[in-house]
């Protein structure tokens, strides 16, 4: 997972503690005697303390991915979650402070050698270093709450997929068991109630994801918030194809006309190929519709083998236009005479 290696951010405190504990406890235990071996004592301290400053903080900006190297779909996720701008600017202060912290303590370290009294001098020293952190603990603090954010991401893989939508109880959880032929992952989701259902199944040596998007895809969109809506959005960069599933039987306790309502949004909302699924043909209520271009039941698997057999066919037609745009938008080579 893109995120899982961002470590828990220290706030200010914590690192101004462990800098200076480090520092005190380098110099714990030795004998220090003379003008010289308490400039060098003096100058391991600013040096040692300002070391462990700029290594945590570099290391704070380099667990961070490169936003523009993430798939889109991340990208975008991350920009609904917690600001991509407000990111690169926490970021840019942390950078600056670790090397800030370490210009402060060179130019320190030249005057505890010029000092007649070094101890003054490193204190001094420590209070510049212990500001500047101090300076950026606000960031620090968004940025802990933004790895903790984006660590609960689920883990989309960069390969064709196939989102179901869909009402509640209309069989979207059995399709992915039974296309999978296993139980799906259940991935967490910053802005959902539920975890989003993810399997995975490999056709002619390549490898497909389903993933079902409980809390986005099973209600109007005048029941969701602003951030439900642009995480939809985000589903727009996955290489994927959509799957609506209705339950003509209305067994699933919504009416077919609010269904139609939904499939009218998602219509409108998704400009990714869409196929318009019918299940629980096996039930006596069950009846035919016109929106409907297959029906099936996960219960007796009725239909869907030609179900996947149409959703593979609409990934290769999508992958294959993807292409033909790609080449159409490369400039023409010029003519060398």
């Amino acid at each position: 997972m893109i995120f899982e290696k961002i470590h828990t951010v220290p706030t200010s405190d914590e690192l101004t503690n462990k800098a200076f504990k480090r520092a005190a406890r380098a110099m714990s235990g030795k004998t220090i005697e003379g003008r010289d071996s308490r400039l060098r004592a003096n100058e391991s301290m600013v040096l040692t303390a300002a070391n462990i400053f700029t290594d945590n903080l570099a290391n704070i900006v380099r667990r961070f991915p490169s936003f523009e190297q993430l798939p889109t779909f991340y990208y975008e996720l991350t920009d609904v979650l917690v600001g991509i701008e407000k990111l690169k600017m926490s970021l840019a202060s942390v950078d600056w402070a670790s090397r800030k912290i370490h210009d402060v303590a060179r130019s320190y370290v030249g005057k505890i050698r010029d000092a007649d009294l070094p101890e003054p001098v490193r204190k001094e020293a420590f209070g510049r270093i212990a500001s500047i952190v101090k300076s950026i603990n606000k960031d620090l603090l968004f940025l802990n709450e933004a790895r903790n954010t984006l660590r609960k991401l689920p883990d989309v893989h960069d390969e064709p997929t196939i989102v179901i939508a869909g009402y509640p109880n209309v069989g979207k959880s059995s399709f992915v068991s039974k296309v999978t032929g296993a139980t799906p992952e259940i991935a967490t989701y910053p802005f959902t109630t539920k975890g989003v259902a993810i399997g995975h199944f490999i056709r002619n040596d390549i490898r497909y994801q389903v993933m079902d998007t409980p809390g986005l895809l099973d209600r109007p969109m005048a029941e969701r918030n602003n951030i439900e809506r642009q995480a939809i959005t985000a589903i727009q960069f996955l290489d994927a194809v959509v799957m609506f599933i209705i339950d003509p039987s209305e067994s699933c306790g919504y009416e077919i006309e609010d269904q139609k309502r939904l499939l009218a949004e998602i219509r409108e909302n998704f400009d990714l190929p869409l196929l318009v699924v019918a299940n629980k043909a096996d039930r006596p209520e069950f009846q035919k519709m016109d929106e409907v271009e297959l029906n099936i039941s996960t219960i007796t698997g009725e239909g869907m083998e030609e179900v996947m057999e149409k959703l593979l066919e609409m990934i290769e037609e999508k992958r294959l236009q993807s292409l033909e745009e790609a080449s159409s938008d490369e400039p023409d080579e010029e003519l060398t005479l």
